[in-house]
C-alpha cells in the first residue's frame, strides 16, 4: 500500500495542483493509516473494509487527536480510495457511504440518571406550555430521538396500545422505539389537556405543537432543552443531542446489547454506535481512578 500512497501523492501535486503543505499533511495521515493496517495484518487495499477504517479513525481519536485532525484524515482516506478506484486498483469505494464525520466532534456531556430526572421534572406542569415541554423532554429521552425527529414525529406515529413510537430518521428510514410508562403518561396528559386546545378546530399531523397550533421547529425543541437545563441548574453543556447520548449510554450501562442500541438509535452501521462503548470505557476508567485504592 505504501507504493500506492506515493502514486496518490504524486497525483495530488501534479494533477490536482494542491499545495506542498497539504500534500505533506495527507502523506503523513496516509502513512499512519497504512501502518495501522500493517500492524493488523491487512496488506492490500482490497482487504480494507468500512469497519476497519472506522477502527482506525476511532483509534486516532482515542490517542487524543483533535476532531479537526481526524476529520482531515478521513478526507485523505476518502480521496485515496477514490484514486484507487479511478486507477482500477479497487473495484469498490468502501468509504463512499461512511457516516464518520459526526463521530469526531466532541460528544456533548452525558447526563447522569439523576441529572436527567431533575431536567425532566423542571417544567411547570401546572401550565399548558409546561405540560407540552415535559412531554417533549420525556419523549426525547425515552426514544433517543434527534431534535429534528421530535419536531417531525406525527400524532399517528404514537401507538399507546402497543407502547411504541414510529420515528422517521435520516434517509427517511423508520424505526420502532418503545415509549416507556413515564413518556406515555406525559404524552397522554399533553394530548388530553393541551394539544386539542391549541389546535382550536384546525388539523395538524405533527405530534408536538406551538401555542399557535402549528408544528414545532427543530430550533424550538432545542430551545426547550436549553431552557430547562438552565432551570434545572445543570452545570454541563446541554445540546440537542445530549438526551440522545444519555439515552444510549444509560442503556449500555444497564446491560443492553450494542446491536439493540444501534437499532433504537437508527444507525445503519454498528460502527457508528460503537462510539458509545468508548464513552462508557472512558467513564469506567474515571470511576476506577477515583474509587480504586490503587487508582
Amino acid at each position: 500500500m505504501t507504493e500506492l500512497v506515493g502514486l496518490f501523492l504524486d497525483s495530488l501535486s501534479i494533477e490536482k495542483g494542491l499545495s506542498k503543505n497539504t500534500t505533506i499533511s495527507y502523506g503523513r495521515d496516509l502513512r499512519r493509516y497504512v501502518l495501522f493496517f500493517k500492524k493488523n495484518g491487512v496488506a492490500t487495499p482490497s482487504a480494507v473494509t468500512r469497519k476497519e477504517i472506522m477502527d482506525f479513525l476511532l483509534n486516532e481519536r482515542d490517542r487524543e487527536l483533535s476532531p479537526v485532525s481526524v476529520a482531515r484524515e478521513l478526507v485523505a482516506i476518502r480521496m485515496f480510495h477514490r484514486f484507487l478506484v479511478a486507477e482500477g486498483k479497487l473495484s469498490e469505494d468502501v468509504t463512499e457511504s461512511l457516516e464518520a464525520p459526526k463521530l469526531f466532534k466532541h460528544l456533548p456531556d452525558v447526563l447522569s440518571a439523576k441529572e436527567v430526572e431533575v431536567l425532566l421534572e423542571s417544567p411547570n406542569t401546572r401550565q399548558p406550555q409546561g405540560i407540552r415541554d415535559r412531554a417533549v423532554l420525556e419523549f426525547m429521552y425515552a426514544t433517543g430521538s434527534r431534535a429534528s425527529e421530535v419536531s417531525t414525529v406525527k400524532l399517528g406515529s404514537v401507538n399507546f396500545e402497543t407502547g411504541y413510537a414510529r420515528i422517521r430518521g435520516k434517509g427517511e428510514k423508520e424505526r420502532l422505539v418503545p415509549l416507556g410508562s413515564m413518556a406515555k403518561k406525559s404524552l397522554k396528559r399533553y394530548l388530553e389537556a393541551v394539544r386539542t386546545r391549541w389546535l382550536q378546530g384546525k388539523t395538524e399531523e405533527a405530534l408536538f405543537l406551538t401555542r399557535q397550533g402549528k408544528k414545532m421547529s427543530r430550533q424550538a425543541v432545542w430551545a426547550i432543552l436549553k431552557k430547562y437545563a438552565k432551570i434545572a441548574g445543570l452545570r454541563k453543556d446541554v445540546y440537542p443531542h445530549t438526551l440522545r447520548h444519555s439515552f444510549a449510554t444509560h442503556l449500555l450501562e444497564g446491560g443492553a446489547d450494542l446491536r439493540v442500541v444501534q437499532e433504537l438509535l437508527g444507525h445503519s452501521d454498528i460502527s457508528t454506535t460503537q462510539i458509545y462503548t468508548h464513552v462508557e470505557k472512558s467513564r469506567l476508567k474515571s470511576i476506577h481512578a477515583k474509587f480504586h485504592p490503587r487508582g
